[in-house]
Protein backbone atom coordinates (compact mmCIF):
# COMPACT_ATOMS: atom_id res chain seq x y z
CA UNK A 1 0.00 0.00 0.00
CA UNK A 2 1.46 3.38 -0.75
CA UNK A 3 1.34 6.66 1.00
CA UNK A 4 1.97 10.58 -0.01
CA UNK A 5 5.32 11.28 0.63
CA UNK A 6 3.98 14.41 2.31
CA UNK A 7 1.31 13.07 4.05
CA UNK A 8 -0.08 16.44 5.47
CA UNK A 9 -1.34 16.52 2.01
CA UNK A 10 -4.77 14.70 1.87
CA UNK A 11 -5.75 14.90 -1.83
CA UNK A 12 -5.75 11.31 -2.96
CA UNK A 13 -4.25 12.15 -6.84
CA UNK A 14 -0.97 13.40 -5.29
CA UNK A 15 1.44 12.28 -7.86
CA UNK A 16 4.30 11.69 -5.12
CA UNK A 17 3.98 8.13 -3.63
CA UNK A 18 6.09 5.78 -1.24
CA UNK A 19 5.45 2.39 -0.14
CA UNK A 20 4.07 2.39 3.62
CA UNK A 21 6.93 1.20 5.93
CA UNK A 22 7.13 -2.68 6.62
CA UNK A 23 8.99 -3.71 10.18
CA UNK A 24 10.03 -6.62 11.29
CA UNK A 25 10.80 -7.88 14.85
CA UNK A 26 13.86 -10.50 15.34
CA UNK A 27 15.95 -11.56 17.68
CA UNK A 28 15.18 -11.49 21.72
CA UNK A 29 16.13 -9.82 25.25
CA UNK A 30 19.02 -7.96 24.26
CA UNK A 31 19.82 -9.10 20.83
CA UNK A 32 16.22 -7.56 19.08
CA UNK A 33 16.11 -5.46 16.50
CA UNK A 34 13.40 -4.39 14.07
CA UNK A 35 14.46 -4.91 10.33
CA UNK A 36 12.98 -2.40 7.78
CA UNK A 37 11.93 -4.80 4.96
CA UNK A 38 11.28 -2.64 2.36
CA UNK A 39 13.62 0.47 3.20
CA UNK A 40 15.50 0.60 -0.16
CA UNK A 41 12.12 1.06 -2.11
CA UNK A 42 10.93 3.79 0.67
CA UNK A 43 14.02 5.56 -0.33
CA UNK A 44 13.96 5.08 -4.15
CA UNK A 45 10.68 7.02 -3.87
CA UNK A 46 11.88 10.01 -1.66
CA UNK A 47 15.21 10.23 -3.76
CA UNK A 48 17.80 9.69 -1.01
CA UNK A 49 20.09 6.63 -0.11
CA UNK A 50 18.31 4.12 2.13
CA UNK A 51 21.07 4.55 4.95
CA UNK A 52 19.92 8.29 5.75
CA UNK A 53 16.35 7.27 7.09
CA UNK A 54 17.83 4.24 8.90
CA UNK A 55 20.48 6.78 10.35
CA UNK A 56 17.85 9.41 11.18
CA UNK A 57 15.80 6.73 12.83
CA UNK A 58 18.97 5.32 15.00
CA UNK A 59 19.60 9.73 16.03
CA UNK A 60 15.94 10.04 16.96
CA UNK A 61 15.29 6.54 19.03
CA UNK A 62 18.50 6.99 20.56
CA UNK A 63 19.51 3.31 19.04
CA UNK A 64 22.20 1.73 17.16
CA UNK A 65 21.52 1.01 13.12
CA UNK A 66 23.60 -1.58 11.05
CA UNK A 67 23.75 -1.13 7.33
CA UNK A 68 23.52 -4.48 4.63
CA UNK A 69 23.79 -2.73 1.27
CA UNK A 70 24.20 -6.52 -0.37
CA UNK A 71 21.42 -7.73 1.20
CA UNK A 72 19.53 -5.04 1.07
CA UNK A 73 19.00 -5.48 5.13
CA UNK A 74 18.32 -1.81 7.42
CA UNK A 75 18.25 -2.78 10.47
CA UNK A 76 17.50 -0.52 13.93
CA UNK A 77 18.57 -2.28 17.11
CA UNK A 78 15.35 -2.58 19.40
CA UNK A 79 11.86 -3.20 18.69
CA UNK A 80 9.84 -0.89 17.27
CA UNK A 81 6.31 -0.48 15.58
CA UNK A 82 5.97 0.49 11.60
CA UNK A 83 3.29 2.86 12.73
CA UNK A 84 5.87 4.72 14.90
CA UNK A 85 8.70 4.72 12.58
CA UNK A 86 6.46 5.81 10.05
CA UNK A 87 5.87 8.90 12.08
CA UNK A 88 9.27 9.63 12.34
CA UNK A 89 9.55 9.04 8.22
CA UNK A 90 7.59 12.47 8.19
CA UNK A 91 10.30 14.07 10.29
CA UNK A 92 12.95 13.38 7.92
CA UNK A 93 10.56 14.24 5.16
CA UNK A 94 10.46 17.87 6.40
CA UNK A 95 13.78 17.97 7.12
CA UNK A 96 15.84 16.28 4.39
CA UNK A 97 13.39 15.67 1.33
CA UNK A 98 10.57 18.51 1.17
CA UNK A 99 11.35 21.67 -0.37
CA UNK A 100 10.80 24.68 2.26
CA UNK A 101 9.63 27.33 -0.40
CA UNK A 102 7.20 24.72 -2.29
CA UNK A 103 6.50 21.54 0.11
CA UNK A 104 7.65 19.70 -3.02
CA UNK A 105 10.24 16.48 -2.81
CA UNK A 106 11.98 16.73 -5.89
CA UNK A 107 15.22 17.91 -4.25
CA UNK A 108 18.67 16.85 -4.45
CA UNK A 109 21.10 17.01 -1.64
CA UNK A 110 24.31 18.94 -2.25
CA UNK A 111 27.34 18.07 0.20
CA UNK A 112 30.52 20.33 -0.09
CA UNK A 113 32.94 18.13 2.79
CA UNK A 114 35.87 20.49 2.70
CA UNK A 115 32.95 23.49 3.64
CA UNK A 116 31.24 21.52 6.13
CA UNK A 117 27.82 22.43 4.34
CA UNK A 118 25.00 20.46 2.49
CA UNK A 119 22.98 22.41 0.07
CA UNK A 120 19.25 21.67 -1.39
CA UNK A 121 18.16 22.43 -4.55
CA UNK A 122 14.35 21.76 -5.97
CA UNK A 123 14.00 20.86 -9.30
CA UNK A 124 9.97 22.28 -9.15
CA UNK A 125 10.69 25.72 -7.88
CA UNK A 126 14.50 26.47 -8.47
CA UNK A 127 14.62 26.93 -4.60
CA UNK A 128 18.39 26.69 -3.70
CA UNK A 129 19.68 26.78 -0.29
CA UNK A 130 21.41 25.46 2.56
CA UNK A 131 20.44 22.97 5.27
CA UNK A 132 20.66 23.18 9.06
CA UNK A 133 23.52 21.20 10.26
CA UNK A 134 22.52 20.80 13.83
CA UNK A 135 20.65 17.41 13.28
CA UNK A 136 22.96 14.44 14.13
CA UNK A 137 22.61 13.07 10.96
CA UNK A 138 24.03 16.02 9.23
CA UNK A 139 27.29 14.43 10.61
CA UNK A 140 26.68 11.25 8.98
CA UNK A 141 25.51 12.68 5.91
CA UNK A 142 29.03 15.05 5.46
CA UNK A 143 31.28 11.52 5.98
CA UNK A 144 28.25 9.66 3.60
CA UNK A 145 27.62 11.79 0.44
CA UNK A 146 24.76 11.07 -2.21
CA UNK A 147 26.75 9.32 -4.58
CA UNK A 148 25.06 11.29 -7.55
CA UNK A 149 26.14 14.74 -6.64
CA UNK A 150 26.35 17.14 -9.62
CA UNK A 151 29.85 18.16 -8.88
CA UNK A 152 30.63 14.25 -8.68
CA UNK A 153 29.54 13.84 -12.04
CA UNK A 154 31.00 17.04 -13.37
CA UNK A 155 34.65 16.00 -12.18
CA UNK A 156 34.16 12.55 -13.97
CA UNK A 157 32.90 14.03 -17.29
CA UNK A 158 36.22 15.91 -16.87
CA UNK A 159 38.15 13.18 -16.21
CA UNK A 160 36.84 10.97 -18.96
CA UNK A 161 37.77 14.05 -21.14
CA UNK A 162 40.97 14.63 -20.27
CA UNK A 163 41.40 10.62 -20.93
CA UNK A 164 39.83 10.96 -24.39
CA UNK A 165 42.29 13.84 -25.15
CA UNK A 166 45.38 11.80 -24.02
CA UNK A 167 44.09 8.71 -25.98
CA UNK A 168 43.42 10.80 -29.18
CA UNK A 169 47.40 12.33 -28.61
CA UNK A 170 48.80 9.36 -28.26
CA UNK A 171 46.92 7.34 -31.34
CA UNK A 172 48.14 10.40 -33.15
CA UNK A 173 44.76 10.96 -34.30
CA UNK A 174 41.74 13.27 -33.51
CA UNK A 175 37.80 13.91 -33.91
CA UNK A 176 36.63 15.25 -37.45
CA UNK A 177 39.22 16.44 -39.32
CA UNK A 178 42.32 16.02 -37.02
CA UNK A 179 44.56 13.45 -39.44
CA UNK A 180 45.91 16.71 -41.13
CA UNK A 181 48.97 17.37 -38.80
CA UNK A 182 48.56 21.54 -39.37
CA UNK A 183 48.15 21.97 -35.82
CA UNK A 184 44.64 23.55 -36.03
CA UNK A 185 43.16 21.60 -33.28
CA UNK A 186 46.02 21.88 -30.41
CA UNK A 187 45.53 25.74 -29.72
CA UNK A 188 41.58 24.90 -29.15
CA UNK A 189 42.01 22.00 -26.80
CA UNK A 190 44.58 24.35 -24.91
CA UNK A 191 42.10 26.93 -24.63
CA UNK A 192 38.86 24.87 -23.98
CA UNK A 193 40.34 23.60 -20.94
CA UNK A 194 41.39 25.48 -17.77
CA UNK A 195 42.47 22.30 -15.63
CA UNK A 196 45.74 22.18 -18.30
CA UNK A 197 46.61 25.95 -17.21
CA UNK A 198 48.78 27.17 -14.04
CA UNK A 199 49.84 24.22 -12.57
CA UNK A 200 52.45 25.61 -10.05
CA UNK A 201 50.74 26.93 -6.76
CA UNK A 202 51.72 30.66 -5.79
CA UNK A 203 54.12 31.46 -3.47
CA UNK A 204 53.04 34.68 -2.31
CA UNK A 205 52.34 35.55 1.25
CA UNK A 206 48.78 36.33 0.62
CA UNK A 207 48.53 33.20 -1.05
CA UNK A 208 49.98 31.35 1.40
CA UNK A 209 47.93 33.19 4.49
CA UNK A 210 44.49 32.04 2.09
CA UNK A 211 46.04 29.04 2.65
CA UNK A 212 46.04 28.53 5.77
CA UNK A 213 42.92 29.96 6.97
CA UNK A 214 41.07 27.72 4.75
CA UNK A 215 42.78 24.42 6.46
CA UNK A 216 42.55 26.04 9.77
CA UNK A 217 38.47 26.59 8.92
CA UNK A 218 38.11 22.79 7.56
CA UNK A 219 39.98 21.50 10.72
CA UNK A 220 37.66 23.54 12.81
CA UNK A 221 34.70 22.06 10.97
CA UNK A 222 35.93 18.45 11.38
CA UNK A 223 36.46 19.28 14.95
CA UNK A 224 32.54 20.75 15.04
CA UNK A 225 31.00 17.57 13.67
CA UNK A 226 33.08 15.07 16.00
CA UNK A 227 32.23 16.90 18.99
CA UNK A 228 28.06 15.27 18.51
CA UNK A 229 29.62 12.45 18.49
CA UNK A 230 30.80 12.39 21.85
CA UNK A 231 29.40 11.10 25.03
CA UNK A 232 27.39 13.77 27.17
CA UNK A 233 29.62 14.30 29.83
CA UNK A 234 32.45 15.45 27.58
CA UNK A 235 30.08 17.57 25.66
CA UNK A 236 29.33 19.11 28.99
CA UNK A 237 32.56 19.95 29.92
CA UNK A 238 33.70 21.33 26.98
CA UNK A 239 30.51 23.88 27.10
CA UNK A 240 31.65 24.87 30.94
CA UNK A 241 35.30 25.42 29.62
CA UNK A 242 33.66 27.59 26.71
CA UNK A 243 31.95 29.81 29.26
CA UNK A 244 35.16 29.57 32.05
CA UNK A 245 36.93 30.90 29.41
CA UNK A 246 34.62 33.67 28.31
CA UNK A 247 34.34 34.95 32.23
CA UNK A 248 38.36 34.12 32.59
CA UNK A 249 38.29 36.94 29.45
CA UNK A 250 35.91 39.46 30.82
CA UNK A 251 34.30 39.10 27.84
CA UNK A 252 31.01 36.62 29.01
CA UNK A 253 28.94 40.07 30.34
CA UNK A 254 28.27 40.18 26.15
CA UNK A 255 28.39 36.52 25.04
CA UNK A 256 24.73 35.71 26.02
CA UNK A 257 23.81 34.72 22.30
CA UNK A 258 27.68 33.21 21.71
CA UNK A 259 27.11 30.92 24.61
CA UNK A 260 23.84 29.68 23.47
CA UNK A 261 25.33 28.42 20.41
CA UNK A 262 27.58 26.51 21.78
CA UNK A 263 25.22 24.98 24.21
CA UNK A 264 22.78 24.23 20.77
CA UNK A 265 25.82 23.03 19.02
CA UNK A 266 26.81 20.72 21.80
CA UNK A 267 22.96 19.92 22.05
CA UNK A 268 23.43 19.75 25.78
CA UNK A 269 20.99 23.45 26.31
CA UNK A 270 18.52 21.91 28.88
CA UNK A 271 21.72 21.65 31.06
CA UNK A 272 23.39 25.35 30.58
CA UNK A 273 21.70 26.83 33.56
CA UNK A 274 23.13 24.23 35.84
CA UNK A 275 26.58 25.22 34.50
CA UNK A 276 26.26 28.69 34.17
CA UNK A 277 24.83 28.63 37.90
CA UNK A 278 27.80 27.45 38.75
CA UNK A 279 30.39 29.59 36.83
CA UNK A 280 28.61 32.60 37.71
CA UNK A 281 26.90 32.68 40.44
CA UNK A 282 28.55 33.07 43.99
CA UNK A 283 27.60 34.35 47.47
CA UNK A 284 26.52 37.52 45.67
CA UNK A 285 24.02 35.98 43.81
CA UNK A 286 20.98 38.68 43.86
CA UNK A 287 23.27 41.10 42.18
CA UNK A 288 24.28 38.43 39.67
CA UNK A 289 20.67 37.51 38.35
CA UNK A 290 20.07 41.00 37.61
CA UNK A 291 23.52 40.89 35.85
CA UNK A 292 23.25 38.14 34.20
CA UNK A 293 19.50 37.57 33.50
CA UNK A 294 19.58 38.18 29.71
CA UNK A 295 22.17 34.63 29.72
CA UNK A 296 19.85 32.46 31.70
CA UNK A 297 16.53 33.92 29.93
CA UNK A 298 18.11 32.60 26.57
CA UNK A 299 18.17 29.27 28.39
CA UNK A 300 15.12 29.37 30.59
CA UNK A 301 12.28 31.39 28.47
CA UNK A 302 9.80 28.57 27.83
CA UNK A 303 12.01 25.69 28.74
CA UNK A 304 10.70 23.69 32.01
CA UNK A 305 13.70 21.39 31.86
CA UNK A 306 16.00 24.13 31.89
CA UNK A 307 14.66 25.80 34.62
CA UNK A 308 14.56 22.39 36.67
CA UNK A 309 18.59 22.18 36.00
CA UNK A 310 18.33 25.88 37.29
CA UNK A 311 17.19 24.85 40.65
CA UNK A 312 19.55 22.35 40.93
CA UNK A 313 22.21 24.69 40.43
CA UNK A 314 20.73 26.68 42.85
CA UNK A 315 21.17 24.03 45.41
CA UNK A 316 24.80 23.69 44.12
CA UNK A 317 25.31 27.75 45.22
CA UNK A 318 23.25 27.29 47.92
CA UNK A 319 26.15 24.70 49.20
CA UNK A 320 29.17 26.19 48.85
CA UNK A 321 28.00 29.50 50.24
CA UNK A 322 25.87 27.82 52.87
CA UNK A 323 26.81 30.26 55.56
CA UNK A 324 25.78 33.38 53.54
CA UNK A 325 22.86 31.86 51.30
CA UNK A 326 20.94 29.51 53.71
CA UNK A 327 18.83 32.12 55.59
CA UNK A 328 18.67 33.91 52.46
CA UNK A 329 16.68 31.11 50.12
CA UNK A 330 13.12 32.39 49.98
CA UNK A 331 14.26 36.04 48.79
CA UNK A 332 16.99 34.70 46.07
CA UNK A 333 14.03 31.94 44.92
CA UNK A 334 11.83 35.19 44.39
CA UNK A 335 14.23 36.74 42.87
CA UNK A 336 14.64 33.89 40.34
CA UNK A 337 11.10 34.20 40.08
CA UNK A 338 10.57 38.08 39.63
CA UNK A 339 13.37 37.47 36.62
CA UNK A 340 11.01 35.25 34.82
CA UNK A 341 13.81 32.17 35.27
CA UNK A 342 11.38 30.14 36.90
CA UNK A 343 7.43 29.29 36.61
CA UNK A 344 4.80 28.45 39.19
CA UNK A 345 4.23 25.24 38.27
CA UNK A 346 8.17 24.60 38.07
CA UNK A 347 8.60 25.59 41.87
CA UNK A 348 5.64 23.79 43.17
CA UNK A 349 6.75 20.96 41.43
CA UNK A 350 10.00 21.69 43.07
CA UNK A 351 9.01 21.94 46.39
CA UNK A 352 6.87 18.88 46.61
CA UNK A 353 10.18 16.64 46.79
CA UNK A 354 13.48 16.28 48.01
CA UNK A 355 15.94 14.98 45.87
CA UNK A 356 19.58 14.74 46.90
CA UNK A 357 20.61 14.70 43.28
CA UNK A 358 22.52 17.69 43.82
CA UNK A 359 22.91 18.05 47.36
CA UNK A 360 22.40 15.65 50.32
CA UNK A 361 19.56 15.11 51.78
CA UNK A 362 19.92 16.38 54.78
CA UNK A 363 20.72 20.14 53.39
CA UNK A 364 17.92 19.88 50.68
CA UNK A 365 15.42 19.67 53.51
CA UNK A 366 16.96 22.65 54.66
CA UNK A 367 16.53 24.63 51.96
CA UNK A 368 13.13 23.27 50.77
CA UNK A 369 11.96 24.58 54.76
CA UNK A 370 13.36 27.88 54.44
CA UNK A 371 11.62 28.14 50.85
CA UNK A 372 8.00 26.82 52.32
CA UNK A 373 7.15 30.61 53.33
CA UNK A 374 7.36 31.94 49.68
CA UNK A 375 6.12 28.29 48.39
CA UNK A 376 3.25 28.91 50.52
CA UNK A 377 3.00 33.01 49.73
CA UNK A 378 3.17 32.47 45.92
CA UNK A 379 0.38 29.88 46.38
CA UNK A 380 -1.64 32.35 48.43
CA UNK A 381 -0.93 34.61 45.43
CA UNK A 382 -2.04 31.98 42.51
CA UNK A 383 -5.27 31.69 44.71
CA UNK A 384 -6.55 35.38 45.00
CA UNK A 385 -5.73 35.98 41.55
CA UNK A 386 -7.94 33.17 40.07
CA UNK A 387 -10.66 34.27 42.64
CA UNK A 388 -10.40 37.79 41.30
CA UNK A 389 -10.84 36.87 37.77
CA UNK A 390 -13.88 34.85 38.71
CA UNK A 391 -15.50 37.64 40.63
CA UNK A 392 -14.87 39.72 37.35
CA UNK A 393 -16.30 37.57 35.30
CA UNK A 394 -20.16 37.43 37.36
CA UNK A 395 -19.64 41.04 37.33
CA UNK A 396 -19.65 40.58 33.42
CA UNK A 397 -22.30 38.61 33.17
CA UNK A 398 -24.78 41.38 35.43
CA UNK A 399 -23.67 43.94 32.26
CA UNK A 400 -26.23 44.14 29.94
CA UNK A 401 -26.30 46.66 26.62
CA UNK A 402 -29.44 48.61 26.27
CA UNK A 403 -30.74 49.93 22.90
CA UNK A 404 -32.92 52.59 22.34
CA UNK A 405 -34.45 53.95 19.26
CA UNK A 406 -34.60 57.65 20.82
CA UNK A 407 -30.76 57.46 22.11
CA UNK A 408 -27.68 57.95 20.15
CA UNK A 409 -25.10 55.94 21.32
CA UNK A 410 -25.85 52.22 23.04
CA UNK A 411 -25.99 52.31 26.97
CA UNK A 412 -24.63 49.95 29.58
CA UNK A 413 -26.48 49.35 32.44
CA UNK A 414 -25.92 47.04 35.41
CA UNK A 415 -28.95 44.45 35.84
CA UNK A 416 -29.64 43.35 39.45
CA UNK A 417 -30.30 39.65 39.87
CA UNK A 418 -33.92 38.82 40.39
CA UNK A 419 -34.77 38.21 43.79
CA UNK A 420 -37.78 36.49 44.62
CA UNK A 421 -40.72 38.25 46.60
CA UNK A 422 -41.42 37.51 49.80
CA UNK A 423 -44.73 35.24 49.62
CA UNK A 424 -47.71 36.78 51.36
CA UNK A 425 -48.42 35.33 54.76
CA UNK A 426 -51.09 33.60 54.94
CA UNK A 427 -53.94 34.44 57.05
CA UNK A 428 -55.76 33.31 59.93
CA UNK A 429 -59.42 33.52 59.73
CA UNK A 430 -59.88 31.34 63.27
CA UNK A 431 -58.06 34.24 64.52
CA UNK A 432 -59.61 37.55 63.29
Amino acid sequence: MSVNVNRSVSDQFYRYKMPRLIAKVEGKGNGIKTVIVNMVDVAKALNRPPTYPTKFFGCELGAQTQFDSKNDRYIVNGSHEANKLQDMLDGFIRKFVLCPECDNPETDLHVNPKKQTIGNSCKACGYRGMLDTRHKLCTFILKNPPESTDSGSASVKKEKEKKNRKKDKENGSGSGEAGNQDGIDAPKAVDGDDDDEDWAEETTAEAQRRRMEEISDHAKNLTLSEDLEKPLEERVNLFYNFVKHKKETGTIDAADKDVLAEAERLDVKAMGPLILSELLFDENIRDQIKKYKRHFLRFCHNNKKAQKYLLGGFECVVKLHQVQLLSRVPIILKDLFDADLLEEDVIFAWAEKVSKKYVSKELAKEIHAKAAPFVKWLKEAEEESEGSEEEKEEDDENVEVVYSSSARELKVETVKPDTPEKEEEDIDIDAI
